[in-house]
């Protein structure tokens, strides 16, 4: 979840954060809640902008062995003490999750899979995009552990492509 939270910045440029509606459509998506109201945008945005800043800080930290700033570490674990979603049986005897901020208690489910996977032995399985302008981290499940693109479907795919365009005589 994490991962996909820092594939909010595109190509270091495409910010898909780019207001309070798109926030929450981001936490509809991903997070454990049916609908979420659009909030009013009382700095929320930018403070989201900046968990996802301070994830990639704590887990590049991790991955290159070095000690993660304190600004960094003290936003991922802010985020974290938030109250995560809570699981509830609805009247129609679904499972439900309530929170009383939505956004807020998904983004604590984000910087708490941050830690989790930081402090895993996953870690070592975390690869960044080869793909062109992509640089997008992943987790390499592949039994030999050599996966390169985040996704075949897209970069894997250009990449090849671009492999073929570049041995086909002119």
């Amino acid at each position: 979840m994490c991962l996909d939270y820092l594939r909010t910045l595109r190509h270091e440029t495409v910010e898909e954060l780019s207001d309070a509606q798109a926030l929450a459509a981001w936490v509809e998506q991903f997070g454990p809640f049916d609908t979420v109201p659009v909030p009013p945008d009382d700095g929320r945005v930018e403070g989201a902008r900046r968990l996802r800043e301070a994830i990639r800080t704590v887990i590049d930290s991790a991955r290159r062995g070095v000690p993660c700033p304190a600004s960094a570490r003290d936003i991922v674990n802010a985020a974290a003490r938030l109250p995560p979603p809570a699981p509830a049986v609805a009247d129609d005897g679904r499972l439900r999750w309530r929170a009383d901020d939505p956004i807020a208690a998904t983004l604590s489910l984000v910087a708490r899979d941050a830690l989790d996977l930081t402090f895993s032995p996953l870690l070592a399985r975390v690869r960044q995009c080869a793909g062109t302008d992509c640089g997008a981290l992943f987790v390499d499940a592949s039994r030999p552990g050599r996966r390169r693109w985040c996704s075949m479907n897209t970069c894997g795919n250009r990449a090849k492509k671009d492999a073929l365009k570049a041995r086909q005589p002119d």
